[in-house]
């Protein structure tokens, strides 16, 4: 088995007696894109900076290529651990113009080197008509561009990439997060990134953490957090749902208003106890042949589909995404069925 390119062992990272981080870990295998995906104040930023070596660990160990570059005792300076970094704000030279910012931390190559790695990567960004351009003269996209082809430049072991595209508008963000994976798929660079965009999590990493209050809930590819989400505040966090209250019949049926449906249950679980049974807009749909009925309180169109709020005849809510071409309205009542084959159920909130 390949040694692991980034490895966190159990970091806690500390502020006084408040704990920032604790005991976080995780495995990047070379030529994967890990992501640390949470709300504000979870911790994702710290972790990041952590590993760059802008904040140092109280205890734990932190390794890139089976080489420990932080621990409480010692720790690898910024400059010499091999990692590149995207900044927020790209953090552009403004004096410099575009070959000049990619060629920033190239200095210890020769000078034909140096043009030659420029050249490269102006080609790779595809920023070759736009190399003596200053900062101020390109769009937010092109920026992103140069300040990703600076970071790469020098061949950095692992690439830091933080919240890269909140500066940008929201299609503008879609299609680089699409281009910036298929470069670093296609030069074989290892990197992770923080976000608190579910979107940009899912279109550009393999391996995702779901971070709550400095710990990683859960380390997981994007199908998995959805599907089979391993904690409530997961589930909560990503995607849409509902919890629909259910009550336990067997080791893996749980009964609901909507009908019997197929869940693990824990062993810990017994028979008639109380649980809620989280329920996608995915996993409902419109059938106007179905005997199962609710309201539409809300619609949110998107295009192609319908989001409804839907009004059960218990009082409970759930989401479905509809073809648009099934259009109603608040108060119209619908047919619905369920087509998920098993479901997440977890213990209600106390």
């Amino acid at each position: 088995m390949t040694t692991a390119l980034l490895q966190l062992n159990r970091i806690r990272q500390n502020y006084g007696k408040h704990s920032v981080l604790k005991d976080l870990s995780l495995t990047l295998h070379k030529g994967e894109i890990g992501c640390l995906l949470g709300p504000s104040g979870c911790g994702k930023t710290t972790a990041l900076r952590c590993i760059a070596g802008f904040e140092s660990i109280s205890s734990g160990e932190i390794l890139v290529n089976g080489h420990c570059i932080s621990s409480a005792k010692s720790a690898v300076p910024p400059e010499k651990r091999q990692i590149g970094m995207v900044f927020q704000d790209y953090a552009l030279f403004p004096h410099l113009d575009v070959a000049a910012n990619i060629g920033f931390g190239l200095h210890r190559l020769s000078r034909n080197e140096r043009e030659q790695r420029i050249a490269e990567w102006l080609r790779i960004v595809q920023l070759d008509n736009v190399a003596g351009k200053y900062p101020h003269e390109l769009s937010g996209g092109q920026q992103q561009r140069v300040a990703l082809a600076r970071a790469l430049a020098p061949h950095p072991a692992l690439l830091l990439l933080d919240e890269p595209f909140s500066n940008l508008d929201v299609s503008l963000r879609e299609r680089l997060s699409l281009e910036v994976r298929e470069i670093l798929k296609a030069q074989h660079i290892t990197a992770i990134l923080v976000t608190h965009d579910q979107s940009e999590a899912f279109a550009i990493a393999d391996k995702i953490g779901v971070m709550f209050e400095g710990e990683i809930q859960q380390w997981d590819t994007a199908y998995n957090l959805y599907h089979h989400p391993k904690t409530r505040s997961v589930a909560d966090f990503i995607g849409q749902g509902v919890f629909l209250p259910g009550r336990v019949m067997d080791t893996d049926r749980i009964e609901t208003e909507l009908g019997i449906l197929h869940s693990a249950i824990p062993p810990e679980w017994a028979v008639n106890d109380l649980v809620d049974v989280l329920i996608r807009p995915d996993d409902i749909v419109h059938d106007e042949t179905s005997s199962q009925q609710a309201v539409i309180t809300n619609k949110a169109f998107k295009g192609a589909e319908i989001l409804y709020t839907l009004r059960l005849p218990g009082g409970y809510s759930v989401l479905a995404l509809v073809p648009s071409h099934y259009n109603h309205e608040a108060g119209d009542k619908i047919g619905i069925r369920l087509i998920a084959e098993h479901f997440n159920a977890f213990k209600p909130e106390s």
